[in-house]
């Protein structure tokens, strides 16, 4: 007798122990805050996106035209810098959205 009562007590508390923490599993523990910060590291992520797509973009357009006759050096570097600055533009206006 006094191993069923135990067998059922640890089956309860066991049964207890898993129901209570399927129950946590399911809710949702965020706030506005933690929301407007994961808002905030995907504007940031966005950002660093467009800036990499502008490097990439610059450095080909920079290949092309040094590999072009119609450009100085220095005039082909330039518009790299342009291309760069425009990208760092643009990711500036996409976090202030």
């Amino acid at each position: 007798m006094p191993h069923t009562i135990g067998r059922r007590m640890f089956v309860s508390t066991l049964a207890v122990a898993v129901a209570s923490l399927t129950g946590l599993a399911g809710s949702h523990a965020q706030t506005p805050g933690a929301d407007r910060r994961q808002d905030r590291r995907d504007d940031r992520q966005n950002a660093r996106d467009t800036r990499q797509t502008g490097r990439e973009d610059a450095r080909e357009e920079k290949a092309k035209c040094k590999a072009g006759d119609e450009k100085t050096r220095a005039e082909c570097r330039q518009d790299k810098r342009n291309s760069k600055q425009d990208a760092r533009k643009d990711a500036r206006e996409g976090k202030k959205d």
